[in-house]
């Protein structure tokens, strides 16, 4: 065979093979591709965190969170964290939303039984909080279940969330990876903060 014809068959049979792959795809179903679509918000699903107390349980608070924002907006929750990022003044819509789905995710990790009781977050609060010595053994030497009895961790949460200047947070961010971070530093001190204070009461 020339030179001529080795040069020219060479494409050919580059279109053969690519032509072959294409045939094997579209009866695998590959005629059939549509592009993924962002997750539905308003759908539930599983939240969990590999962070243990209140970061863990602020963590699956701000996710779950956005997710009723977003189904609140009738947004997805890509989109809403890409418009919470933008610089400037935040909606009353968005802040509402926020603030609500918030009170949602509450609700709903009540509802399922995935809310720890507030005897299991008593240390990490102690932990944050300024108090003296004496205060804090006092407080540590509470029975469990008079601490549970007591206290409510939806209750704490609710507290918390409806403490938070939403609206001052999210003009104060910075990118879209800054949302979660700090949601979840603002809502854990405001947790560990309302419990401290509520533990305080017990003595």
């Amino acid at each position: 065979m020339s030179r001529l014809a080795r040069l020219v068959g060479l494409p050919v049979v580059a279109l053969v093979l690519v032509g072959g792959v294409l045939g094997v795809q579209v009866a695998q179903g590959g005629g059939d591709f549509e592009p993924l679509q962002p997750a539905d918000p308003c759908a539930e699903r599983a939240v969990v965190s590999r962070a243990d107390g209140i970061d863990g349980l602020t963590e699956r608070l701000v996710l779950l969170g956005i997710d009723g924002a977003a189904c609140r907006l009738g947004v997805s929750r890509e989109a809403l964290t890409l418009e919470l990022a933008r610089p400037g003044a935040r909606s009353d819509a968005e802040v509402d939303a926020l603030h609500d789905g918030l009170l949602s995710a509450v609700q709903r990790m009540k509802d399922d039984g995935t809310l720890p009781p507030a005897s299991d977050l008593v240390d990490d609060a102690l932990g944050s909080a300024d108090l003296n010595g004496f205060l804090e053994a006092a407080i540590r030497a509470l029975p469990d279940s008079v601490v549970d009895a007591a206290l409510k961790t939806d209750d704490v949460l609710t507290r918390a969330i409806d403490g938070l200047d939403l609206r001052a947070l999210l003009e104060n961010l910075d990118d879209r990876d800054d949302l979660n971070r700090q949601l979840d530093a603002a809502i854990t001190q405001a947790v560990e903060d309302s419990l401290a204070a509520r533990l305080r009461e017990l003595l």
